[in-house]
């Protein structure tokens, strides 16, 4: 009897921890790397160290691999010198074990968008992380066109959900304020209408694209519910949380100035037209063809806020 597929997941964090239990869920073995090759991960994982950006460390943590999952980033302060070099490694390691390589991916690439996004909205970055974001995403498809190795980009917007903390901006500056009864501290306007993905539906479109050949080579939006404005949003969060909605939303102006103290504020300053612009995202392709099956925000509030509560 053939042993099952197994899923290589690049990545310990939230997105890459629940893109290895949506795995191991449908049957198949799991083996995640990080860099230093230490994270706490589910029983049946098997986890080693390997740096994304050394060809060498890849291949040897692909070998064997069906699937390749690139769910790792370089800090923000980071992207220019690190991102494409950790792409072209587990491109690199994908390859060598003749493995689909499914990419987690923002959607920094299309800059600012007047209407839906979707898969065709063309490339227009207005950012030097959308820049970035264009360069991976095309080099990325790019593979695939070439027969160099299969791939497949996995869109999403900002994602939520257990162990979403310090590297998502609905996370630690949300949440925890939440049941604490104290103000939610966002960007941009609380009444611009955006789009958020629950963690969970993020790994699962991410392991549905490896399972399917016809999926390989292209880009597909992931489902999620329809766009609302922040204060909704935040309304659920602090109904949940048993407390009044509290919002602290933060001056367009003022991100920059922080910006000469925190480099993170710097590198989060060119990224605000999202929250402050309708971020309409859509996914008609990818529930035409997999289904429409996603996290309604009340359910993943909901889950969110008790992971939160358990860490406290």
């Amino acid at each position: 009897m053939s042993q099952p597929a197994l899923h290589v997941v690049f990545g310990t964090g939230a997105l890459g921890q629940r893109v290895a239990a949506e795995a191991l869920t449908r049957g198949h073995r799991v083996r995640m790397a990080s860099r230093s090759g230490r994270a706490t991960v589910a029983d049946g994982v098997e986890l080693v160290a390997a740096d994304a950006t050394v060809v060498d460390a890849t291949t040897e943590a692909c070998a064997g691999a069906t699937a390749v999952h690139f769910c790792a980033a370089p800090p923000y302060t980071h992207w220019p010198e690190t991102y494409g070099a950790m792409q072209a490694g587990v491109l690199a390691g994908a390859a060598a074990a003749d493995a689909v390589v499914v990419s987690a991916e923002s959607i920094y690439m299309y800059g600012k968008v007047e209407g839906p996004i979707t898969e065709s909205t063309p490339y227009n970055p207005c950012s030097k992380k959308g820049e970035i974001r264009r360069r991976l995403t095309e080099g990325l498809l790019d593979a695939h066109a070439a027969g160099t190795v299969r791939t497949v980009s996995a869109r999403a917007p900002d994602y939520y959900g257990p162990g979403a903390a310090a590297t998502t901006v609905y996370g630690e500056r949300v949440f925890p304020h939440a049941l604490a009864g104290k103000a939610a501290e966002i960007f941009g306007k609380p009444d611009a209408l955006h789009t958020w993905i629950y963690v969970d539906d993020f790994a699962k479109g991410m392991v549905t694209l490896a399972e399917r050949e016809e999926a390989w080579g292209k880009a597909w939006h992931l489902p999620c519910p329809a766009p609302l404005t922040q204060r909704a949003f935040l309304d659920e969060v602090y109904r949940q949380a048993g407390h009044p909605t509290k919002i602290r939303a933060m001056p367009t102006w003022m991100t920059p100035i922080l910006g000469w103290f925190l480099p993170i504020m710097r590198e989060l300053a060119e990224m605000q037209y999202q929250w402050t612009d309708t971020y309409d995202f859509r996914h008609d392709a990818y529930d035409a063809a997999f289904g429409a099956e996603h996290t309604a925000h009340e359910h993943g509030i909901a889950q969110t806020l008790a992971w939160f509560r358990d860490q406290a």
